[in-house]
């Protein structure tokens, strides 16, 4: 049983890692996005995630709370009778890039930074309209439900 939830906590730190990478790359990515005009970079789904991701880690950093998936792996790694130190050559590169030896008061003004950035984004750099979707304009049809 201990196997198991060793490869747990390994999947749970690749996971992780996965998360990580997607919100520094995909805040690097917008903010090209903003000063070279890169439209790929306006894609909803792309935009969306991001900002649901990058903002569940602002929350955290906001209310001091540990990111769930660094408690869990710990857990388990415990279960399985180690150390909360990823054992396999893979787990100790993705940790070593995830965990920096920051205070945490700044880890954590930094998630809310790049949250309150990215949330910026929305308002001064939107993304597309998902396709399929019409883009309303609100003054348009405020000023055609007046009448003339």
């Amino acid at each position: 049983m201990d196997h198991f939830y060793r490869l747990a906590a390994e999947l749970i730190l690749v996971v992780h890692g996965l998360i990580v990478g997607f919100n520094v790359f995909g805040l690097c990515a917008i903010f090209g996005g903003l000063l070279f005009r890169w439209q790929w970079t306006r894609n909803p789904y792309f935009r969306w995630a991001h900002l649901i991701t990058i903002g569940i880690v602002g929350i955290q950093g906001a209310f001091g709370v540990l990111c769930p998936l660094t408690v869990l792996e710990d857990h388990l790694r415990q279960m399985a009778g180690q150390e909360p130190e990823p054992a396999t050559f893979i787990s100790r590169w993705i940790h070593r890039l995830i965990f920096v030896n920051v205070p945490l008061p700044i880890l954590n003004a930094i998630y809310i930074g790049a949250a309150a950035f990215v949330v910026g984004a929305m308002f001064f750099f939107p993304p597309r309209a998902f396709p399929g979707r019409k883009h309303v304009d609100n003054r348009l049809a405020t000023s055609e439900s007046n009448g003339p």
